[in-house]
């Protein structure tokens, strides 16, 4: 052996043996902490998750258990959880790696030395990743940092996701699961049902208001959902409520998100970023995409591929790069909480010029969409079947993952979204989707195609349950797609369907079109039927949350979420007394809420949110929303339904109570949750009592008399809703327009957001194609569109007998109004709030035939 072999065996080989020896030792030894640590887990800690069956580890869907739990839904309480023995308890002390020093045995020292190295082991394997729940502590409880402890393990029970919430003898509360969505949504239970805080849209984070010290529990609460998914978001959720988010509200919704189990969140800001990048690198000039993009107020119909273009001016590349920004944000909290973001896949809609760049590609043109012009619809499509498509995909996924990094492998792309394709041909259909399939594939080998089953309900003349199989069938592996049941709770295509054909699928509520404010739900369909699919469907993976508009209506959502950790079906009865209960805790510890709340929210539960209405399947428009018409106002039915499913006179009780509660709790008028739903339920009443009086003017006018006194009426009420709206923030027009203003450099991007955001709620297209689509009850709205409105109408019925009445002539001077609205611009940055307190007096005083002939407080 010469030298030089003695030098490298002394300088590697013998280290390296050594290194492995000691590797070998380590790996020996964590293994039998392992084994050991399995073995007592099955010894001490040997606990149920379910005394009570809506926790129990979950039985299989078609089981005669299952179907027994279905016969006692009424007996879920959702502020009752699973007792545990006090060995249980002790255990989880002991072996918690901060808190295992209280409550040991000190007779067995082994213990000391696995808790010592099972707390080594989580510190250096769950440290980083657990940053981003006790970030979210941070943020929104910051004098409780240190009240907590939250711990990553396994169960080795289900596949789902499980939590174990318990009080340390030092007052921790420590927070266990198996996921960061399991920890996230385990502390969720513990502040909503124990210490009585919450967060909200629009109310904003209550978490600070938790008492201090923190209450402590008697007993472990313990949960296990019942699907491995809990998805949220509507493609058009991006246009209709997020168009104009900050990153605060961004911050405040993943919060929200996170806290209720939500762990499949699409991702949808800030593509178009992506999507330029990949045009020119195939040689589209800026220009040519430009005519192709739209404004931000409508970039979900450019998206898949309902609209191209902007009317009102091009999309600003500032904007294009300031929402690549904020989409780095949302993606990276996203994952910090413990959720897998649904990022955008290449859909095949490209600007026209393609032609230019891909001469021979094979391109076809999209259906004609909701009345628009050829200029700014029939957008061009690449077919899948043309090799171009998969290279576009390569370059948009390997774009995205350098940005974003390796975060996800599920891609959300809708194709066909109210467009029909360009041929029934079963082979054709069947091709667009398996070519589609592929290029996912060659951009990532684990690739999901995530896509919204509307389309089948929306287009059922054309999506016959053959071709519906055909197009599913070109997904060759089933578990390569993921199916959103859209509108499962009114209009469900899952049994049509056969479950997709075996494809995984998510059970849906979209409830709401266009962010819509009327006060509906379905809580019955929500939560039975929802249950329900679970037993019948062996490929439902996940519930999900798919309106259109975030606008009120909270508690539906609520619901359906924590449906999702229940095999049965909710008690509705005692799941909204608990969340009232929370929902005004003032944190306090010993106040009450007044018995008067509960009251009220139990008639809203059995009238407005209890529909059994079939042709009225969604949140209801007021119709001081519509353009006037002396007739097509009152009882529409659809997506957008006039009609009002329960007894007017029973949401006025619910007023009633809601003020009687205030009169006797002063410190209600200073909450933001009770300020929110006054405001709400106040605007419902009112909206209800415009019917009547609209219905009267119609019926007078047909008559031949003079509408002149009940018109001055009419718009009374309107300006005095208009009074209630403007005292939240949340209820006005200039929260809208400040939020789209804020984005811009100077005066003319600002008044370009303006303008998309003004038209968006008005006339939704330049000519008003979908007119009121996305109507609002906004303070400042009502003032300076809908009455103006409303008066062009009562004066033109004034002027014109009933006989000689046009309606093409009246809507011609409505529209000649509204478009000249869309070009106002607003200045001011913050409109004057006003005392709701105050006004509701005021009001509520002028009209007793509304509110009943009571004294406000």
């Amino acid at each position: 052996m010469d030298a030089k072999t003695k030098i490298i065996i002394k300088a590697v080989v013998i280290p390296l043996a050594f290194l492995i020896l000691i590797l070998t030792i380590v790996a020996l030894f964590v293994l039998k902490c392992r084994r050991d640590r399995k073995k007592d887990e099955q010894e001490n800690l040997n606990y149920s998750f379910a005394p009570y069956e809506q926790w129990q580890t979950p039985p299989q869907p078609h089981n005669q258990q299952w179907q027994a739990a279905q016969h006692s839904h009424n007996q879920w309480p959702m502020n009752q959880y699973p007792m545990a023995t006090a060995q249980m308890e002790k255990s989880l002390v002991d072996y918690h790696p901060l808190g295992f020093a209280e409550g040991i045995d000190t007779n067995t020292a082994m213990v000391w030395v696995k808790a010592l190295l099972l707390g080594l082991c989580a510190s250096t394997t769950f440290a980083q990743s657990l940053d981003g729940i006790y970030d979210l502590v941070r943020r929104r409880m910051p004098k409780h940092v240190d009240s907590f402890r939250f711990s990553l393990m396994d169960f080795n029970s289900t596949n789902n996701d499980q939590f174990v919430v318990s009080t340390a003898a030092n007052g921790t509360i420590l927070v266990q699961g198996n996921s960061l969505s399991a920890l996230s949504y385990g502390l969720h239970r513990y502040l909503a049902d124990v210490a009585h805080v919450d967060i909200y849209w629009f109310v904003g984070s209550q978490l600070h208001l938790a008492p201090i010290p923190l209450p402590r529990l008697s007993k472990p609460l313990t949960g296990s959902s019942t699907v491995e998914r809990r998805y949220h978001f509507n493609t058009v959720t991006f246009s209709y409520t997020t168009a104009f988010w900050s990153w605060e509200d961004w911050e405040l919704q993943l919060d929200w998100m996170a806290l209720r189990g939500i762990n499949l969140p699409l991702a949808w800001v800030g593509q178009e970023k992506i999507l330029v990048e990949v045009f020119r690198e195939i040689g589209l000039t800026d220009a040519e995409t430009s005519s192709f993009l739209s404004g931000p107020a409508f970039q979900a119909w450019n998206r898949f591929g309902n609209i191209q273009g902007s009317w009102g001016g091009d999309l600003p590349y500032s904007w294009i790069d300031s929402q690549f920004e904020l989409q780095k944000k949302i993606v990276r909290r996203m994952v910090e909480l413990g959720m897998t973001p649904v990022l955008p896949a290449f859909t095949g809609f490209v600007p026209r010029a393609i032609s230019r760049v891909l001469p021979n590609a094979t391109v076809v043109n999209g259906s004609r969409w909701g009345g628009f012009d050829e200029r700014y619809t029939n957008d061009t499509f690449l077919e899948p079947f043309d090799p171009s498509f998969s290279r576009l995909q390569r370059s948009f996924i390997k774009k995205q993952q350098q940005a974003y990094g390796n975060i996800t492998h599920i891609y959300t792309l809708d194709q066909y979204n109210e467009n029909d394709p360009y041929s029934g041909d079963l082979a054709y259909l069947r091709n667009v989707t398996h070519n589609t399939w592929l290029s996912l594939k060659s951009a990532d080998p684990n690739a999901v195609w995530l896509m919204q089953g509307w389309l089948f309900y929306s287009n059922w003349d054309f999506w016959t349950d053959e071709r519906v199989k055909a197009y599913l069938s070109g997904v060759e592996v089933d578990q390569d797609m993921l199916v959103l049941d859209l509108f499962s709770e009114s209009q469900p295509q899952w049994q049509r369907t056969q479950s997709y054909y075996g494809k995984p699928w998510i059970w849906c509520q979209l409830h709401d079109y266009g962010g819509n404010m009327g006060l509906y739900g379905q809580v019955m369909n929500v939560t039975v039927n929802a249950t329900q699919a679970l037993a019948a469907s062996d490929s439902l993976v996940g519930f999900g949350l798919t309106m259109e508009g975030h606008e009120g209506n909270e508690i539906m959502y609520d619901l359906l979420l924590d449906q999702a950790w229940s095999w049965q079906p909710i008690d509705t009865d005692r799941y909204f007394h608990n969340w009232v209960k929370t929902r005004y805790s003032s944190g306090v510890r010993g106040s009450a809420v007044p018995e008067e709340l509960y009251q009220a929210w139990d008639i809203l539960r059995t009238t407005a949110y209890n529909n059994t209405n079939l042709t009225s399947t969604a949140v209801s428009k007021s119709i001081f929303e519509l353009q006037p018409s002396i007739s097509g106002l009152v009882n529409r039915t659809s997506h957008h339904p006039t009609t009002i499913n329960y007894d007017p006179a029973a949401l006025v009780q619910a007023w009633q109570l809601m003020d009687s509660a205030a009169s006797k709790d002063r410190s209600l008028w200073s909450q933001p949750a009770f300020l929110y739903d006054m405001v709400d339920i106040t605007r419902q009443v009112m909206a209800n009592a415009f019917i009547p009086m609209y219905i009267n003017i119609v019926s007078t006018y047909q008559a031949g008399a003079s509408v002149s006194k009940d018109g001055s009426n009419l718009i009374q009420l309107l300006y005095d809703l208009d009074s209630v709206l403007s005292t939240n923030d949340n209820f006005r027009l200039s929260t809208w327009i400040q939020s789209a203003r804020s984005w811009a450099r100077n005066d003319a991007e600002a008044d370009f957001y303006e303008y998309n955001a003004r038209d968006q709620i008005t006339l939704w297209g330049p000519k008003g194609e979908i007119n009121d689509y996305a109507s609002k009850q906004w303070g400042g709205l009502v003032s300076s569109y809908y009455i103006p409105r409303w008066q062009k109408f009562l004066h033109y019925l004034e002027n014109t007998q009933a006989s000689k009445y046009n309606a093409t002539k009246i809507e011609a001077q409505l529209l000649d109004f509204e478009l000249k609205w869309q070009e106002e611009t607003t200045k001011s940055t913050r409109a004057e709030t006003r005392d709701l307190r105050s006004v509701l007096a005021k009001v509520s005083r002028r009209w007793p035939s509304v509110f009943g002939d009571q004294n406000s407080p």
